[in-house]
């Protein structure tokens, strides 16, 4: 049983002991921490916060623990009910609010559950105000409202339908084009909340047929709710028994998308964001961003259209941070996560289905065509254990002098690049479990492994 507390939020299994794992208390408690947070930042104002969920069984429980507090605080609550990530960051700047609570573990499976928290730009918090809010809620910072300051709970369901109105209307939408392709397409939404707004976005985009897989939204996950390969052997069936077009997939609260091509084959989760931007790229000339665990063909494709490629540090705030600071007209991460800021500063599933959509349809090729003319790398992703005095800094300083001639960035661990193999390799901490992580890209699988093994066998002589 876990509870991890981080700057962007709180998750941890459901049940057992308070400070252990996620129980009523702890919600109660972290809850109260960034109603206060709000609360500082709008001296005299009465606050707002929307709050959304996905669909796990633990979601009704927390919501009315979460909507509870913060009404205690003397906080009006928008309540949205079931909506994904990207539909709640979307809410809270459409109700100029003072910031957003999503009620969602992400990719985790079922016995676990989050608060995700927002600031008034629907955008993950910053490190200073993370780190604030644990401040808080470490010391029970809190004072209650009288019973005549009490905040109030409203419902509002229309923010779904609007979000797919935003996308529908972006000029980079083409809803013609996707209705002359008919596509066919299968759709694994794992019973959570993609079931209620995928379907009917899809529709609206002007596909023929929708094949829906799990779109009851009960919470109860028919598989791992992570969108990588071996999670995703029912879609894959389907899409090549069914003679789809394609497939989508996506993770609980709908910020993570992969994609099936029409053999059943995988798309790639590191290629979601790289073929999206490539669209996005032939109508507007700009910069992208992605971490530094992302594939190298998103730089090789900005390149090739006259950017500028850049690499964050990992996590979806470094990501946006520096997507800012280089004015990139998109960004995300390797995951699947793409971030389209013309929308807003946040990954969205649904705004990448839309523009994949269009691309696939203006390409006139097949979805494993268009895959096929992406340059080919591939992630060795590999982990080293960690043991109580084992200096993970030194370690790190000691393989940054080592590979000092090569290009070397620090920003988040160290990745090292050797330009002429077009290889890179990716060190950090991890900061939830005693481990480094190493990353490799190569043009194929064996050299990743081989050059993870390298790297791998260097720190275990360190060690």
């Amino acid at each position: 049983m876990t509870l991890i507390k981080s700057i962007s939020g709180i998750r941890g299994t459901i049940g057992g002991s308070p400070g252990d794992n996620l129980t009523p208390l702890d919600v109660i408690k972290f809850t109260a921490a960034f109603g206060t947070w709000i609360k500082a930042k709008n001296a005299g104002k009465k606050c707002k916060v929307i709050v959304g969920r996905d669909a796990r069984v633990s979601g009704e429980m927390v919501n009315q623990l979460v909507d509870g507090t913060l009404t205690g605080l003397g906080i009006h609550v928008i309540n949205l009910d079931f909506a994904s990530t990207p539909t709640v960051e979307i809410a809270v700047t459409e109700h100029s609010a003072d910031g957003g609570l999503i009620i969602t573990a992400s990719h985790n499976p079922a016995h676990w559950n989050a608060l995700k928290l927002l600031n008034h730009y629907g955008e993950f918090l910053s490190d200073a105000d993370g780190k604030e809010i644990l401040m808080l809620a470490e010391k029970e910072a809190f004072e209650f409202s009288s019973v005549d300051e009490l905040g109030i709970i409203t419902t509002d369901t229309s923010m779904n339908d609007l979000h797919i109105s935003k996308i529908l209307n972006h000029p980079l939408i083409d809803i013609s084009a996707i209705k002359a392709a008919e596509f066919r397409i299968a759709i694994d939404c794992v019973n959570s909340v993609g079931g209620i707004i995928l379907p009917a976005l899809i529709k609206q985009l002007g596909a023929a047929e929708v094949m829906e897989l799990y779109c009851t939204p009960n919470g109860r996950f028919p598989h791992n709710p992570e969108p990588i390969p071996e999670n995703l052997k029912d879609i894959s069936k389907l899409v090549d028994e069914s003679d789809a077009h394609l497939g989508f997939v996506v993770d609980p609260d709908v910020d993570r998308l992969s994609i099936i091509c029409e053999d059943g084959s995988m798309f790639g989760e590191e290629y979601t964001l790289v073929a999206i931007a490539d669209y996005i790229l032939q109508h507007k000339k700009g910069n992208t961003v992605s971490n530094l665990s992302s594939t190298r063909a998103l730089r090789d494709i900005t390149e090739q259209q006259g950017g500028k490629y850049f690499a964050s540090a990992v996590g979806e705030v470094n990501v946006v941070k520096l997507m800012k600071q280089q004015n990139a007209i998109i960004g995300g991460e390797g995951n699947g996560g793409v971030i389209f800021p013309e929308l807003h500063y946040g990954r969205d599933a649904l705004i990448g289905i839309a523009l994949f959509l269009t691309w696939l349809a203006k390409s006139g090729k097949s979805c494993s065509q268009l895959r096929a003319s992406y340059p080919d790398y591939y992630i060795s992703k590999n982990k080293i254990q960690l043991t109580p005095g084992i200096n993970v800094d030194k370690i790190l300083v000691a393989i940054k002098e080592k590979y000092k001639h090569n290009p070397v960035n620090d920003v988040d661990g160290i990745r090292i690049d050797f330009e002429k193999e077009k290889e890179w390799v990716h060190l950090r901490k991890s900061n939830t479990e005693p481990i480094i992580r190493i990353y490799a890209e190569s043009g194929n699988v064996e050299k990743a492994n081989s050059l993870a093994e390298k790297i791998m066998t260097e720190i275990k002589q360190l060690i």
